[in-house]
């Protein structure tokens, strides 16, 4: 038997923290390949990883893109292993190949030329306002995604008559993202805040927690100066915005309402506040101790 070689360095890898709480970035990655997620984050990936296969077929047999944006945040954070970086997050869209109709398919999604849906029953009962442009039937998940590029792209002058915010569909449902990835150095990118969460899902090993991002909203980063100033951690200031006439909402407010609906709003763990680093003490979902009527934590 022969042995020798140089001698294995191990190496202690810390594990990325996760956060909740809004957080402002720049998209630096669209659906990178292995070794361009090996280069962002620094971990070794082997090429066949399922994670890099973002086109994919739906329970119905229809195509479907998944569309991981990948954001790095704009505030440096010290770990504590005392390195500094600057943290990702990644928002993740599916678009699938099945135009979008209300449950009882009465109703129907349209979308135009700058990426804004409405819904009708029939295209002539669309808002005369939407049908300035033109305008299709929308797809699964288009509302989302384009609600996202609206904000990333955000140096557009969507009011303009001459502007435009439209993929080629055909081109998406065989994974080409040419166009997308184009704009990550392009002219009309910004910063983009998204709010970071947790969600908590039960495996065989108990209850795992996941970074994840929160996909029914967006906004701007001068919107973060408001939550600086007003708790709306506070249920009291969220109740004095549902009291407020909807046309007299500011688009923080109306984040702030959407992601806290109690129907249609964030299902996961979120803060209202500037990300901060997240522990499942700050989770009751997250948590074994069972519901007590004797304990006022509860």
């Amino acid at each position: 038997m022969s042995v020798g070689g140089k001698k294995r360095e191990i190496q202690n890898f810390e594990v990325a923290p996760k956060y909740v709480g809004l957080v402002s970035g720049k998209v630096i990655a669209v659906n990178p390949s292995a070794e361009e997620y090996a280069e962002m984050t620094g971990n070794d990936v082997k090429e066949e990883d399922k994670r890099f296969e973002y086109l994919g077929e739906s329970k119905e047999g229809n195509t479907y893109l998944r569309v991981d944006f990948w954001l790095q945040e704009t505030k440096e954070r010290t770990r504590e292993s005392g390195d500094k970086v600057n943290e990702l997050f990644k928002i993740t869209f599916f678009l699938e190949n099945k135009k979008r109709e209300n449950k009882d398919a009465t109703k129907t999604q349209y979308i135009n030329t700058v990426g804004v849906t409405s819904w009708a029953d029939d295209p002539n009962h669309l808002p005369e306002w939407f049908r300035q442009r033109d305008y299709r039937v929308a797809y699964q998940g288009e509302e989302e995604f384009y609600t996202f590029l609206r904000m990333w792209l955000s140096n557009l002058d969507y009011r303009d008559p001459d502007t435009t915010l439209e993929l080629d569909w055909k081109k998406l449902m065989k994974g080409n993202i040419r166009e997308i990835r184009e704009q990550l150095t392009g002219e009309w990118a910004s910063e983009v805040v998204v709010m970071a969460t947790i969600t908590v899902k039960e495996t065989e090993d108990g209850l795992k927690e996941y970074q994840k991002v929160y996909t029914g909203g967006f906004l701007a980063p001068y919107a973060l100066k408001f939550f600086r100033t007003v708790d709306f951690t506070n249920p009291d200031n969220v109740v004095r915005l549902k009291n407020k006439k909807p046309r007299d909402l500011k688009s923080f407010e109306k984040f702030i309402l959407d992601i806290t609906h109690g129907e249609y709003g964030c299902r996961d763990f979120y803060y209202l506040k500037e990300a901060i680093p997240y522990s499942s003490d700050m989770n009751f979902a997250a948590s074994e101790k069972v519901i007590s009527d004797t304990d006022a934590n509860y």
